[in-house]
């Protein structure tokens, strides 16, 4: 608040205090009274819009300025994610092929002269 916003509101709120306090006072100074309370109390209430849209519209600013690249990362966040998923998948399918080529190896028995002979195996797929 202003100085003179402060000094406007403690002179009204001075006014009502007498005005409570003296119930006895003249009609006429109380309308005068009235009408500058209820002209502070009007500018009062207009600084406070006035200081609400103000803050609003700062903070509506600042989210704004926080958020402008969020789409982008989360655009690339997903990309990523779903590279991370396929070459998970990439690396079963490549464990299950060298289990298969374990298996091959295996299979074959060393006999003499460097001449190997393959062993029966049994697939249960």
């Amino acid at each position: 608040f202003s100085y003179d916003e402060v000094k406007n509101l403690r002179k009204v709120q001075a006014q009502v205090n007498g005005l409570v306090s003296n119930p006895i006072a003249s009609k006429v100074p109380a309308a005068v009274g009235a009408s500058s309370s209820v002209a502070g109390v009007k500018n009062v209430l207009s600084a406070l819009q006035d200081l609400e849209s103000r803050l609003s519209d700062r903070i509506s600013k600042v989210i704004d300025e926080k958020l402008e690249g969020m789409d982008d990362v989360v655009v690339e966040l997903i990309r990523c994610k779903t590279d991370n998923e396929t070459l998970k998948q990439k690396i079963v399918d490549l464990n299950k092929e060298v289990y298969q080529l374990k298996n091959e190896l295996n299979s074959y028995k060393p006999v003499a002269l460097g001449f190997y002979k393959k062993k029966e195996v049994y697939v249960w797929e």
